[in-house]
């Protein structure tokens, strides 16, 4: 009985707190772990002017151990200085992002490469084993190995057990 009345209690509190938003854990990885940015793609458009890139048709980025695949990804430059280093990717349409065991996916995303910090947006699902959470925006800190979901949450996990 005892054991029953718990797994209703943590069900509802964690019913409760998903319902408004949800902090977890999220990969492995900090950020600039990486020092190169490998991408592929159906085509490139590349743009002097407003100093972009452009990746379409079945865009696969990698980063050290972190994946980013696509149908969209524009390269974002940093503008100050000289360096060109890569400021940020966009992606945008089947977005899926992934760092160690985890991966989500939404509608589009940005990874701010420097920073450490990537906003997926638009019907987001986030996989962490065997647990689901879904929700509009998932905001993840590669830096602190956090994220929080947003955005009417939704949750299926596994209580390992009765």
């Amino acid at each position: 009985m005892k054991t029953w009345l718990l797994s209703a209690l943590m069900t509802l509190f964690a019913a409760t707190a998903f319902a408004q938003g949800a902090s977890m854990p999220f990969g492995s990885l900090g950020a600039g772990t990486a020092e190169q940015v490998e991408i592929a793609a159906d085509t490139l458009s590349i743009d002097q002017a407003t100093q972009t890139a452009v990746f379409t048709g079945n865009v696969v980025a990698g980063m050290g151990e972190l994946k980013l695949s696509a149908d969209l990804v524009e390269v974002v430059y940093d503008t100050e200085g000289d360096t060109g280093a890569v400021k940020a990717l966009k992606a945008t349409g089947n977005v899926v992002f992934v760092s160690g065991e985890d991966s989500a996916q939404a509608d589009t995303a940005t990874y701010e490469l420097v920073a450490g910090n990537v906003l997926m947006e638009g019907n987001v699902i986030l996989v962490q084993g065997s647990n689901t959470l879904s929700g509009q925006r998932l905001r993840i800190d590669l830096n602190a190995g956090t994220a929080q979901m947003e955005g009417r949450v939704q949750t299926v996990f596994q209580t390992g057990g009765n």
